[in-house]
């Protein structure tokens, strides 16, 4: 049975404190919320350390009974606390523990693929959506740059749609990737590129994708090639999730292997 707790229990405080970078980072967890992503979490083997739920979020979940049974701590508690521990304006009424997974450098650099580098992407829900792409399109791992957002920030977790839990994520700057990306053709976006749609794709390829106005930042330098998406229409610009979904795509059938 799940355990009744009030909301000035210290767990409950520690869980609401995962909303901060800080708290993730002190703590080496996050938490994400709603039965959809739990159940994407669950698929992708990611072990849940405690969960929080209402009444009415534990009785209409199974899943919640599977963990249960196999051993993860489920904490019943009332809607204003789960509130307190929610980021949406409409809380769920569930909200998921697990452990923070970054990568080593040398994981996400050992094997052939397309590596997603995000160059100082500060937006959340373009920074999740790129992570579905990359995902969607076979990329190998995603690299958050220095200056990007926390890749552990709840909404980036609810925009990567389980992304997040299964491809393998880890931050770096510019000067710590460089070793690891010897061997490593990388391919910048930059309307100044060449039309992506020409190029060919190999076997060891990082895909570095900037913000629409900040561009590839220090990050440029190590870009040994230049990519811009043609755009016949009176648009100035794409933004990252539109334009790193596009180059995905393009280096996924373009790829030799």
């Amino acid at each position: 049975m799940p355990t009744p707790l009030g909301a000035h229990n210290p767990r409950v405080q520690a869980a609401r404190a995962l909303l901060t970078k800080k708290g993730r980072a002190e703590q080496g967890r996050f938490s994400f919320e709603g039965s959809t992503l739990l159940g994407e979490a669950v698929d992708a083997g990611l072990p849940i350390a405690e969960i929080y739920a209402t009444d009415q979020a534990y009785e209409a979940t199974a899943v919640l009974r599977d963990l249960e049974a196999a051993g993860t701590e489920i904490y019943v508690v009332d809607a204003r606390t789960i509130a307190r521990l929610s980021d949406v304006e409409t809380p769920t009424g569930l909200v998921a523990v697990a452990p923070i997974r970054l990568a080593p450098l040398e994981t996400v650099f050992a094997r052939p693929g397309v590596v997603l580098i995000l160059a100082g992407l500060t937006d959340p829900g373009n920074a999740g959506t790129l992570l579905r792409s990359a995902q969607a399109f076979g990329a190998t791992a995603v690299l958050f740059g220095t200056g990007s957002v926390d890749p552990y920030l709840p909404k980036v977790a609810r925009s990567a749609m389980g992304a997040l839990f299964r491809l393998p994520v880890a931050t770096a700057s510019p000067s710590q990737a460089a070793a690891a990306l010897e061997g490593w053709r990388m391919t910048g976006l930059d309307a100044s590129g060449e039309p992506i749609g020409s190029l060919e794709w190999g076997q060891r390829e990082a895909l570095v994708v900037g913000a629409e106005r900040a561009g590839l930042g220090p990050w440029a330098p190590l870009c040994t090639r230049l990519a811009a998406i043609p755009m016949p229409g009176a648009a100035e610009s794409l933004n990252a999730a539109a334009a790193g979904s596009i180059a995905l795509y393009e280096a996924a059938g373009r790829r030799s292997v």
